[in-house]
């Protein structure tokens, strides 16, 4: 029964991807669902950013593992990114009508900085895709006991997901979250009532956490506790912002002021129904605490699914598995789509400058495939927790993206120069600390971070002293022009402007 269940979802979940696809009629539609989605699915996008794999799996082992200290990059630092990202991108980007983070990076510096960010947030999205996969593996294999080991469950979930993503792009995604929410927030609720009704209720699981330790958030020990503290933080919180899925469910909004309303209430709903996932797993250390205090030494991931499939009727499974499964395809479409986008739109237009809108949507689709069968390959050979996956992705955007994206919004002395110098500084240090010390005493992306607000300043700064500046482009003026430009034509101004 719960197999069947399992897969009458999954092939729903495919014709209402594929009648979305239906929709689909240029790129603006397939990378930003044409910018005409509403509040209540936007804000239901936002949500699903990051309510996948590591909400639902990850960040619930490293809670009944770690306690609160261990989750402070996710749901913390996660949650508020997608507020700080929301306002960013509704007050500062949304009226520029770019489709990715790279036009923006193109457009405020040049092309090779264009090419350089745009390559460090593809990069990035590596760990997190991979995690998703990863998860739908571990799920198919769960379910099914066995039968489909995660090995083959990792296939036949890429497979799933691609296939309505390829052809529906973000309006299937929005479409889809949109939908799935209900499954999850409903799903997680009843299955949270149904567990805490067999651990002794809500107040006796919190007390045992609290009397364990596990609610304590601030570290207490050295300096060394701290910096490791603040720099989980500020990775996902900070080095989230210069992402492309997020970009794109941000700016799918029909005006600025629904793009913020919703990155509000998105970022506030993930924060709150993460900790439902959390409960639940803690609740299991209550009701055997022998078998799963095992587990959670041996592969705590198995917990959640364990305490599912041997503690609750197959309708409760039922309910768990599917909203499990809304939750991850939410997630792993669009971090698909992002860095398919991102690259194509960033990368490979600037190759072929002069081609037409449905071709390139062809490429954008092929693209896609091609990301998909390396995350592919990555997530099948990889040893990683999800969670760790998930956690180690944005470094690499926090240490390159982050300082060019913050300081050319917000900084007009800001020069290509400088953008260059933050991107290659943070990065090169980064990565010489990462791999060259073993146990560093400041976390490496912080390093690289630090490094990355020196190379800005330093390189914007001498540049204009040395009299060879780069004028600093008016952001607010290109904005103004692109705003006014859209009240007399009715095609994207993206590609009538061209790529200068």
């Amino acid at each position: 029964m719960l197999i069947w269940f399992v897969v009458i979802y999954l092939l729903v979940s495919i014709a209402i991807g594929l009648y979305a696809a239906t929709r689909v009629h240029n790129t603006k539609d397939f990378a930003v669902a044409g910018r005409r989605l509403p509040l209540p699915v936007v804000t239901a996008t936002v949500f699903a950013t990051w309510f996948g794999a590591e909400a639902v799996f990850g960040v619930s082992a490293t809670f009944v593992k770690d306690g609160l200290r261990g989750v402070v990059a996710d749901p913390f630092g996660a949650s508020l990114c997608l507020v700080i990202a929301g306002v960013f991108y509704g007050t500062t980007l949304y009226k520029l009508n770019i489709l990715t983070l790279g036009d923006f990076f193109r457009m405020r510096y040049n092309r090779t900085v264009e090419v350089l960010t745009t390559v460090c947030i593809v990069a990035s999205y590596l760990g997190w895709v991979s995690a998703q996969i990863k998860a739908l593996g571990l799920v198919f294999s769960v379910v099914t006991n066995g039968t489909i080991p995660a090995t083959a469950g990792m296939i036949l979930g890429a497979l799933i997901v691609l296939t309505y993503t390829t052809f529906g792009g973000m309006l299937s995604v929005a479409i889809l979250d949109f939908v799935q929410i209900g499954m999850v927030m409903g799903g997680m609720l009843y299955i949270g009532h149904l567990i805490s009704s067999m651990s002794g209720g809500l107040e006796v699981v919190i007390g045992h956490a609290a009397t364990a330790g596990k609610l304590d958030f601030f570290p207490s020990g050295s300096a060394i506790e701290w910096l490791a503290f603040i720099g989980a933080w500020l990775t996902m919180m900070l080095g989230s912002i210069p992402q492309q899925d997020v970009f794109q469910r941000v700016t799918s909004a029909k005006t600025a002021r629904i793009a913020i309303y919703a990155s509000l209430l998105g970022g506030a709903l993930y924060f709150c129904f993460t900790f439902v996932p959390m409960f639940i797993a803690y609740s299991a250390t209550l009701l055997d605490p022998e078998q799963f205090n095992g587990l959670i030494e041996a592969d705590p991931q198995l917990v959640l699914p364990t305490l599912v499939l041997e503690h609750t009727p197959v309708f409760a499974q039922a309910i768990f598995f599917g909203a499990v499964l809304s939750a991850i395809m939410s997630c792993s479409s669009a971090t698909l789509l992002a860095p398919s986008v991102a690259f194509s739109e960033n990368i490979v237009r600037n190759f072929f400058p002069a081609l037409g809108d449905h071709a390139f949507l062809r490429v954008m689709r092929l693209t896609l495939v091609c990301f998909t069968a390396i995350v592919l390959v990555f997530a099948l050979n990889s040893e990683a927790s999800i969670f760790k996956m998930v956690e180690n992705a944005y470094k690499v955007t926090l240490a390159g993206a982050f300082v060019p994206l913050f300081f050319g919004a917000y900084w007009k002395r800001a020069t290509t120069q400088g953008a260059l110098a933050a991107i290659l500084g943070g990065l090169a240090s980064w990565l010489l600390v990462e791999v060259l010390l073993d146990e560093p005493l400041v976390p490496p992306q912080l390093i690289g971070l630090a490094l990355s607000v020196f190379g800005m300043i330093a390189g914007s700064l001498l540049t204009q002293r040395v009299g060879q500046p780069t004028p600093a482009v008016d952001l607010h003026a290109r904005m103004h022009h692109r705003a006014a430009a859209q009240t007399h034509h009715a095609a994207p101004v993206h590609h009538q402007q061209g790529r200068k």
